[in-house]
């Protein structure tokens, strides 16, 4: 809910008249995600054998050190991990087997070395990165030509991206051929300007990640869902200024992802969490994961 530890024990010592303490709040936490850790377990698999995955990274203070929270969705769960790698090593955490399926992200480096089937690269971060093209210093005559190309290139993929239910076919094909013929173009003309070369850098390694959400249904052409899953984080990270350790960090990852793929699911994270406790004492056994009960 966005609140800090302090907040929580004032809330329960003045208001609620409940005595309690910043460690024994600490100690129920720690003893909720040891009982719940069996769904975070079951999130990531669900996750890893999805058709389509959001992910994403923001920084994260632990212990007074910079580490990183990842953030693995799409419509149906949420996966959260903090480690203090922003590379390849927090990732193989994640992914522990060969994905599948449609990998979404933005361009940072990390996620090259993930194998998955097909990926789908942020045109929208490739659209701001054209803003900054045209305003580089360094910027000449041709800046603006290659920045306004690059630029009506993915517009008009996102176009008829928005237009497939109504084309035909083969229209539809011949049209998305196209675009290929186009981006190879772009790559093989020689720019004079330093930012446009570097841009020209990523599209080349990066040439078969652009148009995937024209190939592929139910893949967006952004990553904005993986952004606005992270935003919760983020609004607590301004109040709580991360966690106090390491320990701290893997059960607010737990919590986080458990809560959030409730309420994604339609279900109250609250009383089903109440109703899985119970359960739980009642039988030893902690109750599957609920399923989604509403459309994404």
């Amino acid at each position: 809910m966005g609140n800090t530890l302090s907040q929580i024990v004032e809330v329960f010592n003045f208001h609620l008249q409940l005595k309690i303490t910043s460690g024994g709040v600490t100690q129920m936490w720690y003893r909720l995600q040891e009982i719940l850790f069996a769904w975070y377990e079951q999130i990531q698999q669900e996750a890893l054998h999805s058709a389509v995955l959001h992910g994403d990274e923001t920084g994260w203070r632990t212990d007074g050190k910079t580490h990183w929270l990842w953030c693995f969705g799409n419509c149906d769960l949420t996966f959260y991990v903090i480690d203090k790698s922003r590379g390849s090593p927090a990732l193989d955490k994640f992914f522990v087997e060969e994905f599948s399926g449609t990998l979404i992200t933005d361009f940072w480096r990390a996620y090259n070395t993930v194998a998955c089937a097909a990926r789908q690269t942020c045109l929208v971060h490739l659209l701001r990165e054209l803003e900054q093209t045209e305003k580089c210093k360094s910027a000449g005559e041709d800046s603006p030509m290659f920045a306004k190309k690059l630029r009506r290139l993915i517009g008009d993929a996102i176009r008829l991206w928005r237009r497939k239910d109504e084309l035909p076919d083969e229209t539809y094909a011949s049209r998305r051929r196209r675009f290929d013929v186009r981006l190879a173009e772009k790559i093989e003309t020689t720019w004079a300007v330093p930012h446009a070369r570097r841009l020209i850098k990523r599209l080349r390694r990066h040439q078969n990640d652009l148009f995937t959400f024209l190939d592929q249904a139910g893949v967006p052409f952004d990553n904005n869902h993986a952004e606005r899953s992270i935003r919760p984080a983020v609004v607590l990270r301004k109040n709580s200024y991360g966690n106090r350790s390491q320990r701290g960090a893997d059960c607010q990852a737990v919590l986080m992802s458990i809560f959030r793929t409730l309420k994604q699911r339609g279900h109250d994270p609250i009383r089903t969490t109440i109703d899985a406790l119970k359960s739980y004492l009642t039988t030893k056994q902690l109750p599957p994961l609920p399923k989604i009960t509403s459309d994404c």
